[in-house]
């Protein structure tokens, strides 16, 4: 089985919609999707990705089903670590954003578990929404035939015949922090060093080593890929990156 996390295209987040840009994106993204035998698709509530996936559903004559968790990761960095972060924009507090000298060298930040410790995930909405993805992720997977035993996935019987490609159309910060999960990694880390362009596509595939033994783990085939825009000629968008241009 293949997952396909999707990135919303280029957003315009007072209306959450798209801009001129971002539609172009979906097409050009539905060009390439029409191709992947797409089986199951399922969507965040959010506009920018109902809107990115519209394009790719109409053309394959789906419906996506909406899940909540797929949605934005909407908590925030708590209020007495503010002060930290007044010399830079209001952007920062979002939890992905936070400049490495406040998040870099604190003890235990690079552990899969570890980084709950932190100081600026005290009250613990960052945690708890985490989990909730967490959960969220691992019953999906569950309902196309793969549950999750510690890190590795047992697969039930005959489903790896299926072949099924699943696409989830969702966000940014919601989409690094399911990688952080599938790989067991620090959420921090994957949030601050992972980035996935507007309307790429991160590849997740279940692999089975033995075919007596009926376990499965995941692994990446790409992260962020915008091969779909270079293709059509349309630039890669700078939306969620702390700066306007890349070299």
């Amino acid at each position: 089985m293949r997952v396909l996390i999707i990135r919303h295209g280029d957003p315009y987040y007072p209306t959450d919609s798209l801009t001129e840009k971002g539609q172009r994106e979906a097409k050009l993204l539905s060009d390439r999707l029409v191709k992947e035998n797409i089986t199951h698709a399922y969507v965040s509530p959010l506009g920018r990705a109902k809107l990115t996936a519209a394009p790719t559903l109409e053309r394959l004559g789906m419906e996506a089903t909406e899940l909540e968790w797929l949605r934005e990761f909407p908590a925030f960095l708590e209020e007495e670590f503010a002060y930290k972060i007044r010399m830079f924009s209001q952007k920062v507090r979002c939890p992905w954003n936070m400049p490495p000298q406040i998040w870099a060298d604190v003890p235990g930040i690079s552990d899969a578990d570890g980084w709950r410790d932190a100081p600026f995930y005290r009250d613990g909405r960052i945690q708890a929404r985490y989990d909730l993805v967490c959960r969220g992720w691992d019953d999906l997977l569950a309902e196309h035939g793969y549950t999750r035993e510690g890190s590795v996935y047992r697969i039930a019987d005959g489903w790896e015949e299926k072949h099924e490609t699943i696409a989830l159309f969702c966000h940014l910060g919601l989409g690094t922090a399911l990688l952080s999960h599938i790989m067991h990694l620090s959420l921090t880390a994957i949030w601050h060093t992972l980035f996935m362009p507007t309307s790429s596509v991160t590849t997740v595939f279940m692999e089975r080593h033995l075919d007596d033994i009926p376990y499965a783990h995941a692994r990446l085939i790409s992260v962020g890929d915008i091969s779909h825009l270079y293709a059509g000629g349309e630039p890669m968008s700078t939306s969620g990156l702390l700066t306007d241009s890349i070299l």
